[in-house]
């Protein structure tokens, strides 16, 4: 969904963006925080569940930006789910050079169904434990997104989140991402699932548009995901924006925002 320098006009774009970059996702891919990370709710008459996941990704990309200068990162969470209600937090390794080397997410929120669409009301907390950076990475983003079965395995769903002041202090910020998801047939032990993403994020705050050289920019991934052995589940996908790759901190060797493809295996338990 960093590392700044306000000095400089250069200086300032680079480091402002880098804290924008910072916000991340589940961009393993199989992605959005707080909604792909988020356990699915679990049915009113069921007691608690409880879930935990480990993964290794070859480059941390949130919101089509690296957020570990195209190296890998490992990653895991936790999630607790109470009929409606689910809460949890997930963690990651960044390379922000010195602004940060830890991302950590808090969410929670309700998930409620109407008819054939399932509801996903929640808030989510990015933070950056031992930041060193000029400005403020920590940031809250309030997310509304809906979703629901448009034939058998197909799955479509639209998601808006808010920050009232996006990381690196850019203040209000909107982000809207489409999901496609398609089961396949049984691949021998594997379990194959298409899925695709496409989002708009959107701000009329200066350091915003310092800092990406434009008020907006799209981003997409699409990819196959395969469980197997259970718990386990490997996920190969293509990403890209429209960030132009000589353009604010998207020019530095720390953040990339070209095309690039990602390796993520995890295991959940």
């Amino acid at each position: 969904m960093r590392f700044f320098v306000k000095s400089a006009v250069v200086g300032a774009a680079t480091a402002v963006m880098a804290a924008v970059l910072a916000t991340s996702a589940l961009a393993d891919g199989m992605p959005k925080r707080g909604s792909i990370r988020s356990a699915e709710p679990a049915p009113a008459s069921r007691a608690c569940t409880l879930s935990a996941n480990v993964g290794l990704t070859s480059d941390y990309v949130f919101r089509g930006i690296s957020q570990t200068a195209e190296g890998p990162a490992i990653q895991g969470g936790f999630d607790a789910t109470c009929g409606l209600f689910y809460i949890g937090t997930w963690a990651s390794a960044l390379d922000f050079d010195d602004a940060a080397h830890l991302e950590i997410d808090i969410y929670a929120g309700i998930k409620p169904k109407t008819g054939p669409v399932t509801w996903d009301l929640g808030v989510i907390y990015y933070a950056y434990p031992n930041q060193n950076s000029a400005v403020e990475l920590n940031m809250v983003e309030f997310k509304v997104g809906g979703s629901a079965e448009v034939w058998k395995g197909g799955t479509f769903g639209v998601t808006g989140f808010y920050s009232p002041d996006y990381t690196g202090e850019l203040g209000p910020t909107w982000t809207v991402e489409g999901a496609f998801s398609q089961s396949l047939p049984q691949m021998g032990m594997f379990t194959p699932t298409f899925s695709a993403l496409i989002g708009f994020q959107h701000s009329s705050d200066a350091a915003y548009l310092a800092a990406y050289g434009d008020d907006s920019y799209t981003y997409w991934n699409a990819g196959l995901t395969f469980g197997f052995l259970e718990k386990w589940s490997i996920d190969f996908r293509y990403w890209d924006s429209n960030l132009e790759a000589t353009g604010g901190a998207c020019g530095t060797a720390l953040f990339q925002c070209d095309e690039r493809f990602v390796a993520t295996l995890k295991f959940t338990y």
